[in-house]
């Protein structure tokens, strides 16, 4: 038997270990002021990112969840952001001697 005769066996797909990096020493406190924290958890067209792609655990999404609705509610983050609102050019000023 030869090295090609022995049938190859497919590993695993390989999994990193997640790491919430809301927890542990030095993380940083999920506050609704934050929104450049915040926005690096929001997608480019306003949707909160689940935990399964960030690696937030659980109890941490909940909380930066409830921040992220917060400061939308304060007006400091869009809740929807649109293509149209990304590509729309400057409107120049209206000329006041419009009739």
């Amino acid at each position: 038997m030869s090295a090609a005769d022995v049938p190859t066996v497919k590993r695993p797909f390989f999994r990193r270990k997640k790491t919430c990096p809301f927890t542990g020493p030095n993380a940083p406190a999920i506050d609704w002021k934050d929104t450049r924290t915040l926005s690096r958890y929001v997608s480019e067209r306003g949707k909160i990112i689940p935990s399964r792609i960030t690696a937030v655990s659980q109890k941490k999404q909940r909380e930066l969840a409830k921040a992220i609705k917060r400061a939308r509610f304060m007006g400091l983050m869009p809740y929807v952001q649109t293509d149209t609102e990304a590509a729309r050019p400057a409107r120049p000023p209206r000329s006041q001697d419009r009739v």
